[in-house]
């Protein structure tokens, strides 16, 4: 690993000094997300729209917002590199991870003594052990999810889910001797949600925040189900988002496909779905506040034939998303050839820095305005209206085009309601608001209000 740090020193000092200029010209502009056309097999999202002429917009809006967020810019840069990819190598090199092997046994001892160290450390992580059984190719076996906890400061600011599968699988599903290191799949999302564990942990959240690092997924997410079922139900736990990493570490693809500055993101249909919006929302959040990370809405909840765990909360009506890098080979996944020369130590760090960006907004930003209605006054005007919201110096409003999947445009207002004749279904299918505090991060947004 120390020759790894090597022979990358000097393009991480080059990707750090890049980043820095990038993230010292962020700006929340009024502009909408740029997508571009991805080479995948998944059919491309919606385009993006040009943005509203000043003669469109409402008479109310505000200056866009400088963002000179300097907190969030310094919580970035406690990504280290080094750490995710010290991780990545000690799942890696245990060969195979499969839920029938020694291997996963060793990964649970890993990752919970990690998230323990982190306990010992902060003092603000409660971590425990979610014990399961498990029939799989003629073997019965009790496997182990590993959850870590951060209780939230805000009374009814909700619960944020992270989470990440350990296990690995070859070819031959049914082998648990084979080669499996899964690298990339998913050693990568392990290693965030560690990460991301050890930097939120050292300061207070509104939201409650938790990890879980879940086994058996590449058996039919077992582990992720047994979890909404023993615990989540149990408990009666609402999560307000849940964020699934699986596969977040390379930017290459099939046919020489280099992709290092997006990441997709799937959702549970229909358009007007809680995991829909949740999709767009982290859409919009990054836009405005990700370095360099752009989240492409996809229309489908995964892969054509594949699954993860975040199927596991949305079939229960929760918000939930998947993470995913955007140029994947196919051909690497579930084989011995996912091994950590695959997995891109920039890509890797900008995809932790993305999520952690946007669960920062989803767990520390200002809750959304309550009692938004849309009122019709009458001549084709509506007016916009919210409660006001404690501290917040602005609001987002964030406007959805027909059958689009993301939020097309976005206007910022320094009142708590607007007064506009763009409010109308043909030019907008619904619009959602967002708090912004007096640093500048951008909070939850409300849920869509659809516009007929």
């Amino acid at each position: 690993m120390m020759a790894w740090i090597k022979r990358h020193k000097i393009a991480l000092l080059i990707f750090w000094f890049a980043f820095i200029a990038i993230a010292c010209n962020l700006s929340s502009s009024t502009r909408p997300p740029t997508i571009v056309p991805r080479s995948s097999p998944t059919p491309p999202p919606t385009i993006g729209f040009a943005t509203l002429s000043p003669a469109e917009l409402p008479s109310s809006i505000a200056t866009p917002h400088p963002d000179s967020n300097v907190e969030l810019l310094n919580l970035i840069n406690q990504i280290e590199t080094d750490r995710l990819m010290l991780h990545v190598d000690a799942l890696a090199s245990l060969r195979t991870r499969h839920v029938n092997s020694q291997g996963i046994n060793q990964a649970y001892d890993y990752i919970r003594g990690e998230f323990d160290k982190i306990t010992q450390q902060t003092g603000n992580l409660f971590v425990f052990t979610h014990e399961f059984p498990l029939e799989w190719a003629g073997t019965r076996t009790i496997q182990r999810n590993i959850a870590a906890v951060i209780s939230g400061d805000e009374i009814g600011a909700g619960t944020i889910l992270i989470s990440a599968h350990y296990d690995s699988i070859s070819q031959f599903p049914e082998d648990s001797v084979v080669d499996a290191p899964g690298a990339n799949d998913n050693a990568s999302g392990v290693a965030t949600l560690i990460e991301l564990a050890r930097i939120m942990s050292q300061r207070p959240h509104r939201s409650t925040i938790m990890f879980v690092a879940f086994s058996a997924e590449e058996v039919g997410r077992r582990g992720s189900l047994a979890f909404m079922t023993d615990y989540i139900s149990s408990q009666g736990i609402e999560i307000d988002a849940m964020i699934n990493l699986d596969i977040i570490g390379s930017s290459t693809g099939p046919n020489g496909i280099n992709n290092d500055r997006q990441m997709r993101v799937f959702s549970a249909n229909p358009n007007e779905s809680l995991s829909r919006q949740l999709a767009r929302s982290m859409n919009l959040i990054a836009f405005n506040h990700a370095p360099d990370m752009e989240l492409i809405v996809e229309n489908a909840e995964d892969r054509q034939n594949r699954y993860s765990d975040h199927l596991s909360f949305s079939e229960r009506g929760f918000p939930a998303v998947r993470l995913i890098e955007a140029a994947e080979e196919p051909n690497r996944t579930n084989t011995s050839n996912d091994t950590i020369d695959d997995v891109q130590a920039s890509y890797l760090t900008r995809s932790a820095q993305t999520v952690l960006v946007t669960v920062t907004s989803l767990a520390d930003g200002l809750r959304p305005p309550r009692n938004v209605s849309l009122r019709d006054n009458g001549g084709g005007v509506r007016q916009l209206v919210w409660e006001q919201v404690p501290g917040a110096t602005s609001y987002v409003v964030a406007l959805r085009r027909p059958n689009s999947l993301i939020y097309d445009q976005q206007f910022e207002t320094t009142e708590n309601s607007v007064t506009w004749d763009g409010f109308v279904p043909t030019r907008f299918a619904g619009v959602a608001i967002a708090a912004r505090d007096e640093n500048g991060l951008i909070g939850p947004l409300t849920e869509e209000i659809l516009i007929q």
